[in-house]
């Protein structure tokens, strides 16, 4: 073994990867990371104005992504954005279920409606992309599908009910995949990070009038080893991990990138 035996096995280049949600946060610093390892990227969000973004932000970076707009929740509308995908691009070779949203409401706060939002976009949705690529894989012959799920795929709190029973579908969900497809040299595995430093933590980490940290901010710090909120950069390596002939061994596994917070009880009272 090698150095470039080892650059081969973590290369991705000639792959065409989905990383949907992809215009900013985590999903745009997975794709970067994609195609420094050579992947030729393609992302998708739901307004035409964030794909603009995207494709703009991917340019600074000397990245020419490919950008769709397509609700991913929509059956139709992803099927009909993957064979265009396939005719302008090239069949998907790696596929990652990024787009995401939370709704923080008490559980007895939230209607029925919005537990749906959430489960329709966060667990439907990737079961709906993922099939929507499978068929193609299998004819390939090889496949890679990266659900991003969540420390919450194995933790509750206040709050995020909906978000924690979709995390923790996508899970399973992961798991099935791998049983289900793995015979056809298909890997399905998560990220399950911990808490990230993105647009959508960010009423989390605000400061205080007083000039204080948020009192999640300052629980969370606490709570992880790390001491610190994670980095969208941390789920760059993993991501490519995962995306690479490295794992070709490796399926129905969630490796969690949370800074150590799922192993941790918590300090003892002095």
């Amino acid at each position: 073994m090698n150095k470039d035996y080892l650059a081969n096995q973590f290369s991705l280049d000639g792959k065409v990867a989905l990383v949907t949600g992809a215009s900013y946060g985590i999903g745009f610093a997975i794709a970067k990371a994609l195609a420094a390892a050579g992947a030729t990227i393609v992302f998708n969000d739901i307004k035409q104005e964030l794909v603009d973004k995207g494709i703009a932000a991917y340019k600074e970076e000397g990245i020419e992504a490919h950008g769709y707009v397509c609700d991913v929740t929509n059956e139709e509308g992803v099927n009909s954005m993957v064979a265009q995908i396939e005719n302008e691009v090239g069949v998907i070779d790696i596929l990652v279920n990024n787009a995401g949203i939370i709704k923080r409401i008490p559980m007895c706060d939230m209607t029925a409606e919005q537990f749906r939002q959430v489960i329709d976009v966060d667990l439907n949705a990737p079961f709906i992309v993922a099939k929507a690529v499978i068929p193609s894989m299998i004819k390939k012959g090889h496949g890679k599908i990266i659900n991003i799920c969540s420390m919450m795929s194995e933790l509750g709190r206040e709050t995020v009910s909906a978000y924690a029973a979709a995390k923790g579908g996508l899970k399973m969900l992961t798991k099935n995949i791998a049983s289900e497809y793995g015979e056809f040299n298909i890997q399905c595995n998560g990220i399950g990070p911990g808490y990230i430093a993105t647009p959508q933590t960010a009423p989390l980490r605000e400061t205080q009038p007083d000039g204080s940290r948020h009192p999640f901010d300052q629980f969370i710090i606490a709570k992880t080893p790390a001491g610190r909120w994670g980095e969208a950069e941390d789920l760059a390596g993993p991501a490519v991990f995962l995306s690479s002939d490295a794992s070709n061994f490796v399926n129905g596994h969630i490796l969690y990138v949370d800074g150590g917070i799922l192993a941790y009880i918590g300090k003892q009272p002095q």
